[in-house]
């Protein structure tokens, strides 16, 4: 039995740069992974791109994570976007910010960043073990001693818990650090799918899924939900949505879905303009043109597969003109076209989900050292712990951020 300064479990970002840190503080570290090669969701980690952070500052940052945000304060205090940015530079990477927000490595390729954090942990004596997966956290009354592995057993003072949560399973999600966390006697939250593409009841849908519709808002039609909104691309498809404001809404409706079974939504498709507004915008169309037919009329307002569906939605005949609907109909058109309903009934599930909502309770862990407030020694990072955030690379600043205090090995 060897004995180490520290045990890391999952060669995620947060995993990784915590072996990192404690190696350069002179630390003899394990790394464990139990998949073939090391971090395989990072590979997959913006479609292979690797948005690895974004420029918001610290604060908007932290609010962007809503009420728990705040626990990370520390965290991004210490090694934020810029930090960040640094160390890929200090280990031969070279990133840009393309949009003016997104920060992505200069190649676009998450395998530029898998082999030089990989590099780096060589290049720290940091001792890799894949195809090790660890079975069980072992400990002596409120101390953490080691790591059991099916084979083996590895002795430490300290262990570094980043084994991710349970989304995308085919590449190795299993949910083992909430496991080990139950264990232990750490409270674990409720555990949803988050970031993954909604399911609808009503089949429309699939007539306009070649479509974007930019700046959508999305609402949840709910009491307890009445202040829950997301603005962003919207892309309709064979079965529900998806796209940017979907990923980023997903993580509110799934626990009411769980719920209540089904979710109504309330979709704004243009650009949150009012009931009046629109009322304008078609008149101006019809002095226009005033022999257009309702189809292109609402069709200068969405694309028209978008506004068939609501036409036929709203019981209004798509050739007749504007003027001449009845005017129950064309209030109906207009509000739908304000306040277009639709019903989520499900989604796809971990195995397309990129993030996991809910974790390891943050009332149990030192938002100073991300160390365990139950056992000594024992550190969580990443996305095994109750903080998930929008899609735009909040999250893996959060797993690098939180890696990097983890590694530090604080204990106060």
């Amino acid at each position: 039995m060897k004995t180490y300064d520290l045990i890391v479990i999952g060669s995620g970002a947060a995993g990784m740069i915590a072996a990192i840190r404690a190696a350069r503080d002179g630390k003899s570290v394990l790394l464990l992974e139990q998949q073939e090669k090391l971090g395989p969701k990072l590979k997959a980690t913006g479609g292979g791109r690797c948005n690895l952070t974004n420029t918001l500052d610290n604060s908007d940052f932290m609010n962007s994570f809503g009420r728990n945000g705040r626990f990370m304060m520390d965290a991004i205090t210490l090694f934020d976007y810029k930090d960040l940015m640094n160390f890929f530079k200090e280990i031969g990477v070279d990133t840009h910010i393309p949009d003016g927000f997104r920060v992505f490595p200069i190649t676009h390729n998450s395998s530029t960043i898998i082999k030089a954090l990989e590099e780096e942990l060589i290049k720290q004596n940091v001792e890799i073990r894949c195809n090790t997966k660890a079975q069980t956290l072992l400990f002596e009354g409120e101390a953490i001693v080691g790591v059991q592995t099916l084979d083996d057993k590895f002795l430490s003072a300290s262990v570094v818990v980043a084994t991710g949560g349970l989304g995308y399973p085919m590449l190795g999600a299993n949910g083992d650090g909430f496991t080990f966390a139950k264990e232990l006697g750490h409270k674990v939250t409720d555990l949803y799918p988050a970031m993954l593409p909604l399911i609808s009841k009503e089949k429309w849908v699939e007539n306009c899924k070649a479509d974007t519709i930019a700046k959508a808002e999305l609402r949840i039609d709910l009491p307890k939900a009445k202040k829950l909104k997301a603005v962003g691309d919207l892309i309709f498809t064979s079965k529900g949505i998806r796209g940017p404001v979907v990923l980023d809404f997903s993580r509110e409706v799934t626990p009411f879905l769980e719920k209540h079974g089904e979710v109504p939504l309330i979709i704004n498709m243009i650009k949150g303009k009012n009931e009046e507004e629109v009322r304008v915008h078609i008149n101006n169309e019809i002095k226009n043109n005033p022999d257009s037919s309702v189809l292109e009329n609402i069709s200068s307002l969405v694309p028209p597969s978008v506004a068939k569906a609501l036409c036929i939605l709203s019981k209004a005949d798509t050739n007749k003109k504007f003027k001449d609907l009845a005017g129950q109909i064309r209030d109906k058109l207009i509000k739908n076209l304000v306040s277009t309903p639709l019903t989520i009934i499900d989604h796809v599930g971990f195995k397309q989900a990129m993030i996991t909502r809910g974790g390891v309770s943050l009332k149990e862990i030192n938002p100073k050292t991300m160390q365990s407030k139950i056992i000594k020694g024992l550190y969580f990072c990443g996305e095994v712990v109750d903080l998930d955030g929008p899609c735009g690379g909040y999250n893996l600043q959060w797993s690098f951020s939180s890696g990097n205090l983890a590694g530090k090995l604080l204990d106060f």
